[in-house]
């Protein structure tokens, strides 16, 4: 039996070696993160929370939690639901149920390549489907005013990269890095491929909510009976440490994953699934989500106003979701090198286009406080502008 070489995952080392020891991270790609006085308001709820035994609980996630994610997707019951210790697990037990030796598995890029590394170190090989890139001029007005002219899926190119022998297609929407959304027509014939060739489709929905315009991006959810969804409470409520994850499967496919839940972490913790289930309460819900949007709408405009003073060194395309830009620059260094000495020399952390399978973008994050971004971002800059001239 050949042993798993697992390759490194290096969006994740570079994040978790250095994040917390700089003084300004736009590495993050969620908004800041809640305090737990701000999720448990009132007495009843924080007398609720102190009663919470320190146990293990029902691995696969309680029976009101399991409901609650499941009201998220039309059609899901409590049965097609298997909560886990935040996306990440949620990727990783899918992509191992799924990609066995020799299969073929298509993935969209850019995209996180957590199921990249994975589906490799499975044995399955694997395809790039990449995203059609803007226009290098920008949208004209017409597409803006459309929320048009941004990255695009090349739904021609899905059809030609799959075969019968296609064991899945994973996709990231709305997307990290680039921001971008993809719409139910897109969707509908993207679950058509995959159901024409018995492929699965697996949807990384981790940034749905995150949406600046306030409109949710449709889900994969529903358009055919192989489709997987993958999500949590992390990027668009705010939520990162609580490590709560889930998927949404059919119920076959749930508890074969379920079987695989068992050996890595068990379960979630207690007390984090009784939080997720007072997030996910519609009224709360209603809350965080738009709190997440009111971030990004006041951030966004300090971050667009931050590259238009580069001039035409950088182009991009405003993000939809998701507080995360992913711009392209036009010197010759490499992104790496670029993101190294900004941290080693101003304590600034990016993140380089490379692991993304993309030189020459960085991808920054400005889902913080506000004034925190303002004097980050005015750091950085004196970082690029010297590197940019030297």
């Amino acid at each position: 039996m050949a042993v798993v070489k697992l390759e490194p995952f290096a969006l994740e080392r570079l994040q978790s070696t250095f994040e917390h020891h700089v003084d300004f991270n736009l590495s993050e790609s969620g908004v800041q993160p809640l305090t737990l006085g701000e999720l448990i308001e009132d007495a009843a709820s924080r007398e609720a929370l102190m009663a919470e035994a320190l146990r293990y609980t029902q691995t696969n996630g309680t029976q009101p939690l399991r409901e609650s994610i499941a009201a998220l997707y039309p059609g899901a019951t409590a049965d097609h639901v298997l909560v886990t210790n935040g996306g990440a697990e949620a990727n990783y037990i899918t992509t191992w149920n799924l990609a066995q030796p020799g299969d073929e598995v298509v993935m969209m890029v850019p995209n996180f390549m957590q199921t990249w590394g994975l589906a490799r170190a499975f044995g399955a090989n694997l395809t790039a489907w990449p995203l059609i890139a803007p226009d290098a001029d920008g949208p004209s007005r017409a597409e803006a005013a459309r929320g048009e002219g941004g990255w695009r899926v090349d739904l021609d190119g899905l059809e030609r990269l799959t075969s019968a022998r296609t064991r899945l297609i994973a996709i990231c929407n709305p997307n990290n890095p680039t921001g971008a959304r993809f719409e139910a027509g897109d969707l509908d014939r993207v679950a058509a491929i995959a159901d024409r060739h018995g492929s699965w489709l697996v949807s990384d929905e981790i940034y749905r909510g995150a949406e600046r315009d306030g409109r949710e991006t449709p889900t994969a959810w529903g358009r055919s009976d192989r489709v997987i969804v993958t999500s949590g409470l992390s990027k668009a409520y705010g939520l990162p440490g609580l490590r709560i994850g889930w998927i949404v499967a059919p119920p076959a496919f749930t508890q074969e994953t379920w079987a695989r839940h068992d050996y890595t972490t068990i379960g979630p913790s207690g007390a984090s699934d009784h939080l997720a289930a007072v997030a996910l309460d519609p009224r709360v819900r209603e809350k965080l989500i738009d709190r997440t949007r009111r971030i990004l709408n006041a951030n966004y405009p300090v971050m667009e106003a931050w590259l238009k003073g580069f001039g035409d060194t950088f182009t991009w395309h405003a993000p939809q979701a998701g507080a995360i830009c992913w711009a392209r620059y036009k010197q010759a260094i490499p992104a790496a090198e670029i993101v190294e000495k900004v941290r080693a020399q101003h304590s600034v952390l990016l993140v380089p286009g490379d692991h993304f399978g993309m030189p020459a973008f960085l991808r920054f994050g400005f889902g913080g406080e506000l004034q925190h971004l303002q004097e980050a971002l005015a750091e950085t800059e004196r970082a690029l502008r010297r590197l940019f001239t030297d």
